[in-house]
């Protein structure tokens, strides 16, 4: 007869080896609607569900868009259901720039190597891992438990999430919460010389997202003759002034938590100190975990795509740039409103897609059961609370009246840079991050 550690121990491999598949199906998108690979790996997953009893719902939004859905019913069907839900696609990686293959899957010295293993195979492999060992143990949740796999959310979830709450809504039926990524991992605070505090982030907000499209034009010429006021120039002088705009710190109620709790974790309170004061002893204590904190202390605007020319000789009459905008809740206007005016009367700004900053309650029973669940398996494990600079699907279960967190739980090495390999280069994570991410969101389900 299987033991409960055998049974644990069986859904950390599946964890691992789920994982080490999905990198190795190449689900890039690479935006505008267009990407490869999302049905296959959506049909491996449903695979995965059918073995154990499911009936997953497999839906195509359009060819090359495929999401996974399946509802767990729970103990108490009057009490809202819970989401947990993930993304099948990822970023586009450059093998040149790699140090292995970016869809290897392999695991060199106990790491697990290939674009989406953080963002997010990883945490998809450990919860579907974790729904299969609580439906072969019998196990029935205490609430509905609704299992997604979207497909397009690194495309803002328009083929995905978006797509399902507007054309099939019914399948989150009494849903009030929901979790996914951007939270539940560990941090490392510095408390003193080579003093360490380990702290886990439980995500409970979400800055807001807004894509905007710069557009100049001018009169298009030969290269030889003098243009002082090309369309290329005009963009450029917009977005030198963008590029120069200082964003002031305002934080979030959830982020003025967290500082407080950094405060009272490292024994140096920070609320006393100026804002360049705090922001120096911020990087002195976080490490390398300064920058997923620091986005979200303010309003923040990149320059991500440029385009103009089509031939060396020739000034074009077109030239275009495209801002990666998040915002904080009700700043939205103002953000517009001043990337308006830095542009400039000669330069269009046209918002190409927007959704809306998140923040939820965090004195509630499912951050209780977060606490609770990786207390099984850290039991000194302290938290703080946390919003994430980046978005999630959550913004399209908002528009159902869900609430949701962030809780992707991993126990990190201290030394490993986990923010930058977000969207970066050689992507990978610890094997043992993954096993105990999978521990702990097995205590989670049988109890959240």
């Amino acid at each position: 007869m299987t033991t409960v550690t055998d049974a644990i121990s069986r859904a950390q491999d599946e964890a691992v080896a789920f994982t080490q598949d999905l990198v190795r199906i190449d689900t890039t998108n690479l935006g505008d609607g267009h990407s490869r690979g999302e049905p296959e790996a959506a049909e491996y997953v449903a695979e995965r569900l059918r073995e154990v009893g499911l009936t997953p719902t497999v839906l195509e939004s359009r060819p090359g868009h495929a999401n996974v859905v399946v509802r767990i019913p729970g103990a108490d069907r009057t009490r809202g259901g819970l989401v947990v839900h993930g993304h099948l696609d990822v970023v586009p990686a450059d093998p040149d720039e790699w140090s292995v293959d970016p869809f290897c899957g392999d695991i060199i010295d106990g790491v697990l190597w290939g674009r989406g293993s953080i963002d997010m195979k990883g945490t998809d492999g450990a919860v579907l891992a974790a729904v299969r060992h609580l439906v072969r143990e019998g196990r029935t949740p205490p609430r509905d438990l609704v299992v997604a796999f979207f497909a397009d959310e690194e495309d803002g979830g328009t083929f995905g999430a978006q797509w399902l709450v507007s054309h099939h809504p019914e399948l989150f039926d009494g849903c009030d919460q929901a979790v996914t990524e951007g939270g539940g991992f560990s941090i490392d605070l510095a408390t003193g010389p080579d003093r360490h505090q380990r702290a886990y982030v439980l995500r409970s907000a979400e800055k807001g997202m807004c894509w905007i499209r710069l557009r100049a034009t001018g009169k298009p010429g030969h290269g030889s003759f003098p243009h002082p006021d090309s369309a290329v120039v005009r963009l450029l002088a917009a977005l030198t002034r963008i590029a120069g705009h200082h964003w002031p710190v305002r934080h979030l109620a959830s982020v003025q938590a967290m500082i407080d709790g950094i405060g009272s974790l490292t024994g140096h309170p920070l609320h006393t100190l100026s804002a360049e004061e705090q922001e120096a002893r911020l990087r002195e204590v976080l490490g390398q975990s300064y920058g997923r904190v620091a986005g979200a202390r303010s309003d923040s605007v990149n320059i991500t795509r440029l385009n103009a020319g089509y031939k060396t000789n020739v000034v074009p009459g077109l030239a275009e740039a495209v801002l990666d905008c998040r915002i904080l809740p009700g700043h939205e206007d103002e953000v517009v409103g001043t990337i308006r005016e830095l542009a400039g009367d000669r330069v269009e700004v046209t918002i190409e897609k927007q959704t809306p900053a998140l923040e939820s309650p965090l004195d509630v029973p499912l951050v209780h059961a977060m606490r609770s669940a990786v207390r099984a398996e850290d039991p000194d494990a302290r938290f703080l609370p946390f919003c994430s600079s980046s978005a999630t699907d959550n913004k399209a279960l908002s528009r159902l009246g869900i609430q949701g967190y962030g809780f992707a739980p991993m126990r990190l090495p201290a030394d490993l840079s986990f923010s930058s390999l977000f969207h970066g280069i050689d992507e990978r994570v610890p094997v043992a991050s993954l096993r105990f991410g999978t521990r702990v969101l097995i205590h989670f389900l049988d109890q959240c």
